[in-house]
């Protein structure tokens, strides 16, 4: 094998000293539209190396395939100096002279859990501040080479890339690299993973150094492989219980996804706390089953053996005995206990903390990674090249005073009139979808009633399997499968949507984009749930004036032991399900995809199969990756919140979830995709807005489940109100709860075919006075008094928790004293070092004679050092 061949596994030019920044892939098809692709890719190329960019190209001759071209760019020197002050980039200038933090006396009890100190903190930490080609000499600058970390590079190329035109069509003027890969004039673009990491000790063994894989471990001891760290110590599952090495991160990935881990990673943690009170709550339950007096005197074949029930459906269904619910009742009990309360209340101050200590958290990542000081503005707030491309007109920036592109007023209010629509009509196609999975409950439940009343062979599981629990498994699986199908017809939607309002910047675009989406998913994934919590049962009349959906369809009844155990089932099947086919979409799809495409390479041997070749062959992220990322956490987040009461080993579930969704999400970053391009962000961006939104939500929301859902409140109420027996207060409670019903007032419309035992009244889940009564089957004053301490439990735990919540908020400042103290700090060190810069070039220009450094200007600078100090 050759020299050359020797370097193809390289990230460097042929020469082996310029470093590959970004990579362009094509394939020179002979179609219809060859020439003007030809001519674009000319103009682009031409035009990149006008703007000082270097590129080398491979033939397709070189590449496995025979049919790819590939464009190896590298920004030299001049280039990287020039753009690293346009994005205003910041750079080490001192080495931090801050004493670190006091250590934690926990420390050694988390010693299991850390990772090497060479790994969580791969480089010095230093006074930064922003680069300015001017000032070269005042920056550590030791090695030109090195100076610029490859994410800062590929930063750089990326926005040279984004801007650079390639023609003019249609009398437009057409730029941008992405408008180049939709029109398919390049199949890709994208920076090369890291093989090493460089030294000047490494340096002259590159063609060494670079023969790295991600999985083992460079054969030069000098040579050190970010990738290869990376994987062995956060993209391997066996990692599980190890901290994130999230400054690693951050150098390898860019800002914007190390902040995604360090938000994931903290809510894990936050969440085991949530587990294991929620894990207790239903220790308590399950511990207590055999203590409740409900299910008791259901199992009781003197109590809920002699008790007839109404049918559960008109003319087909048959009258039935209370006890064959018995098993249902006792589970039910695991869900809808004294520790509910407890851990609704307990689940709204969790939220209030997790997201107090996420600000404390997310200040301190402000600092150590260089934010503070950091605007979306500077970065997000650049006009979107698309913009630029498609908006002709110009006026006046009144701030800058420079003209640029704008779309016109009567132009944004019909693409907003369109966008509006077209959201208005998804979101009502989601509800007519959850009416006719209504529709198919109220259907199969009458189905459901007959057949499990009738049939033998069901007879050993018609206690624990009752009608209304196989209807509410068979719809929440229906559900589920509408609710993906859906799902991914409108993430493509709303993708088109946000592109035809043509968002000004890309803080816009991605808010628009963030709103529309969550506002389908959150309709998409709960309204099964709320329906379930607050709709079913509520509005189901009683024997002899049922309430009919569309005037065909009975509405559902609850179990009578509760609601509740089936919206557990609901949110169980929803969330799991969601949970196991995301795992299956983020972890096997690519892995299949890529194990196909890398066929190729397995006659040949890795020094033939080029670096570029090789992530050319991986999957895209692409720019919404994240997007999706902070998408399904947040609707996880919503299901352990908004929903919590009914289901208190929901957060347990996420957090085994998470556990394995950080890993397999580093795993497939750092192993199955292009490494994607590294960008800023010093927060979560608009995620924390709805976060804190479903926050308060959820405490409206818990409050009413406990109220309405839950048979808490009318236990309570007859506890301390109806109950006749003191040594056992809760006895007769089943009886008081059943009203009764005279069959022959049944009407044609509802009598059952048969009553082969004669029976004379059955009974149903309600509060109304009996038939011989003068206000038969009206409501009694117990429901009344049910109800108004229904409504003062809401309005007392609202009040309470948001009282909570407001204090807890209050006595937790957002950005920690030590950290106030440091940013204060290194603000002043660096003004005192560039002004002590500024002090020295003047001597020095006084000292020369320079006219134009006057006396003046020498004492401006020394007061401003000396406000530096007073500051």
């Amino acid at each position: 094998i050759d020299k050359r061949h020797q370097s193809k596994d390289s990230i460097f030019f042929r020469d082996g000293v310029r470093r590959i920044d970004f990579v362009l892939s094509y394939v020179d098809d002979l179609n219809k539209e060859w020439e003007k692709k030809l001519e674009r890719r000319k103009e682009f190329e031409s035009n990149l190396q006008k703007a000082g960019l270097e590129l080398e190209t491979e033939d397709k001759k070189e590449s496995e395939d025979g049919k790819i071209f590939f464009v190896k760019i590298h920004a030299p020197w001049e280039v990287l100096i020039t753009y690293a002050e346009v994005l205003n980039i910041k750079v080490p200038i001192r080495e931090n002279d801050i004493p670190p933090m006091v250590e934690n006396p926990l420390d050694c009890v988390l010693y299991p859990f850390r990772l090497p100190e060479k790994v969580m903190h791969p480089e010095p930490d230093y006074f930064t501040a922003p680069f300015s080609k001017d000032k070269q000499e005042l920056y550590l600058i030791n090695d030109e080479s090195t100076f610029f970390s490859p994410s800062m590079r590929n930063r750089i190329v990326n926005y040279i890339l984004t801007r650079c035109p390639y023609g003019t069509e249609e009398g437009k003027k057409k730029f941008g690299i992405k408008r180049l890969l939709n029109n398919g004039t390049y199949t890709a673009a994208y920076p090369l993973h890291d093989s090493l990491r460089l030294s000047m000790r490494c340096f002259p063994l590159t063609l060494i150094c670079s023969q790295c894989q991600y999985w083992k471990k460079a054969s030069d001891p000098n040579c050190d492989s970010e990738r290869y760290t990376l994987y062995m110590e956060w993209a391997r599952f066996l990692c599980f219980y190890k901290e994130q090495p999230l400054d690693l991160i951050r150098k390898y990935y860019g800002e914007k996804i190390g902040i995604y881990f360090a938000w994931l990673g903290f809510y894990t943690e936050m969440l085991f706390l949530a587990a294991v009170v929620g894990l207790i709550c239903f220790l308590y339950g399950l511990f207590t089953m055999d203590e409740n007096m409900s299910s008791k005197e259901i199992c009781d074949p003197a109590i809920g053996g002699e008790i007839i029930m109404c049918p559960l459906c008109d003319r087909d269904c048959e009258y039935w005995r209370l006890n064959t619910t018995c098993e249902s009742s006792q589970y039910s009990h695991l869900f809808d206990n004294v520790a509910t309360l407890f851990f609704a209340i307990f689940m709204g101050i969790w939220v209030t903390l997790f997201l107090e200590f996420w600000k404390r958290r997310q200040a301190r990542l402000k600092y150590e990674w260089d934010l503070v000081d950091f605007e979306e503005e500077q970065q997000q707030l650049q006009l979107r090249p698309e913009y630029e491309a498609k908006c002709t007109q110009k006026k006046k920036n009144p701030v800058t005073q420079e003209m640029e592109p704008y779309l016109p007023l009567t132009s944004q209010a019909v693409r907003f009139c369109i966008s509006g629509a077209t959201v208005l009509f998804w979101v009502s196609l989601i509800i007519a979808s959850m009416i006719a999975v209504i529709v198919y409950r109220l259907a199969v439940y009458a189905a459901f009633a007959s057949l499990m009343e009738n049939t033998q062979t069901l007879q050993p599981i018609s206690g624990l399997l009752t009608p209304q629990l196989a209807t509410s498994v068979t719809a929440s699986c229906l559900n589920f499968v509408i609710i993906m199908i859906l799902n991914f017809f409108y993430e493509r939607i709303a993708i088109w949507i946000t592109d035809m309002e043509i968002p000004r910047t890309h803080m816009e675009y991605e808010n628009r984009l963030t709103m529309k989406m969550f506002l389908f998913q959150f309709v998409n994934y709960y309204s099964s749930c709320f329906y379930v919590a607050f709709f079913k049962g509520k509005f189901v009349g009683y024997p002899g004036a049922y309430t009919y959906m569309f005037n065909r369809w009975r509405n559902e009844e609850c179990d009578p032991a509760g609601c509740l155990i089936e919206l557990t089932t609901q949110l169980t099947i929803v969330m799991a399900g969601k949970q196991i086919w995301g795992n299956i979409q983020e972890a096997i799809v690519p892995w299949i995809c890529n194990w196909w495409g890398r066929r190729k390479a397995r006659n040949n041997p890795e020094n033939l199969y080029s670096r570029w070749e090789q992530d050319h062959d991986l999957q895209t992220f692409g720019a919404l990756g994240l997007f999706y990322e902070y998408l399904e956490m947040v609707i996880q987040f919503g299901f352990i919140t908004l929903f919590v009461a009914s289901f208190p080993l929901a957060p347990l579930l996420a957090l085994m979830n998470n556990i394995l969704e950080i890993r397999v999400d580093s795993w497939k970053l750092t192993t199955q995709y292009r490494r994607p391009v590294a960008a800023k962000a010093h927060s979560i961006g608009v995620w924390q807005e709805i976060l804190n939104g479903m926050a308060i939500l959820s405490v409206v929301t818990n409050a009413f489940i406990v109220a309405f859902t839950s048979d808490m409140i009318p236990r309570l109420v007859y506890y301390y109100a109806y109950s006749e027996n003191k040594d056992s207060p809760m006895s007769g409670y089943i009886n008081n709860s059943l009203s009764v019903f005279l069959i022959a007032d049944f009407p044609d419309r509802n009598e059952p075919n048969e009553n082969p035992e004669n029976f004379v009244i059955c009974r149903y889940r309600d509060y109304r006075y009996p038939p011989e009564h003068e206000r038969k089957y009206l409501h009694t004053m117990q429901f009344w008094h049910i109800l108004a301490a229904k409504l003062a439990f809401i309005i007392i735990m609202e009040h309470v928790v948001f009282i909570v919540k407001f204090f807890v908020a209050w006595m937790i400042p957002d950005v920690p004293a030590d950290v106030k103290a440091k940013i204060k700090r290194e603000k002043y060190l660096t003004q005192k070092i560039l002004h002590e810069y500024e002090l020295e070039k003047l001597k020095e220009r006084l000292c020369q004679g320079d006219k134009s450094a006057t006396e003046k200007e020498f004492i401006a600078t020394e007061g401003r050092m000396e406000l530096s100090r007073a500051m």
